[in-house]
């Protein structure tokens, strides 16, 4: 347990401590401490605990264990595992070229001003989705992979500069003109899986 989830943890001990003794002197609240310590034990204090525990759940959604904790999710949290240098998110995570505590975040957040709040709300709707039985089978994006999320850590690496393949296309993938995926297009893959050997990084130890 993190000191943070302890922190909330005695706010909240403190809180119903509180509020256990409104409710057995009630008489308490007729001065002007007692409603101090009232509005306390019922507004600030659970308000408190209310923001903290949205923060909490707001690092903990973007980590990769959380993504694959969703069943729909489970198949291309698999593909990270695929033993094949071909295959994008498998690359990527494998040799750490993104965090991998934050492996589906990190190339499934938009690079933008507001790119967590977007973020977030199509969150809320893949959970939504999911609930009510909605989601397409396989997973679609709500819109095209942009270029942006590669080029944020690939634009400058000598890898892709110097790449002579990459230069009559550099002017059109800045554009969006044309996508990275025409070419790195083995990305989860999900219904070819089982067609390759898996990774299993238990077995260097």
């Amino acid at each position: 347990m993190t000191g943070y989830a302890i922190s909330l943890g005695v706010l909240a001990i403190v809180a119903i401590a509180v509020i256990g003794l409104l409710v057995r002197k009630p008489e308490s609240t007729v001065t002007r401490g007692g409603r101090m310590l009232a509005f306390l034990a019922l507004f600030l204090l659970p308000g408190l605990l209310l923001l903290g525990g949205a923060g909490r759940h707001y690092e903990q959604a973007k980590t990769t264990r959380f993504c694959r904790s969703c069943h729909i999710i489970q198949p291309y949290g698999e593909s990270l595992y695929i033993d094949h240098a071909g295959f994008l998110p498998a690359s990527h995570y494998q040799n750490k070229r993104i965090p991998v505590e934050r492996a589906c975040y990190t190339c499934h957040t938009n690079y933008t001003m507001f790119g967590d709040v977007d973020d977030k709300i199509r969150g809320v709707k893949h959970v939504w989705h999911n609930f009510w039985g909605t989601a397409s089978d396989p997973v679609e994006l709500y819109e095209p992979y942009p270029n942006r999320a590669c080029l944020e850590c690939h634009a400058g690496a000598r890898s892709y500069e110097e790449q002579a393949v990459h230069a009559p296309f550099r002017t059109q993938l800045l554009s969006g003109e044309k996508s990275c995926l025409m070419c790195h297009n083995l990305v989860h893959a999900v219904s070819k899986l089982d067609r390759f050997r898996r990774w299993d990084p238990e077995a260097r130890r």
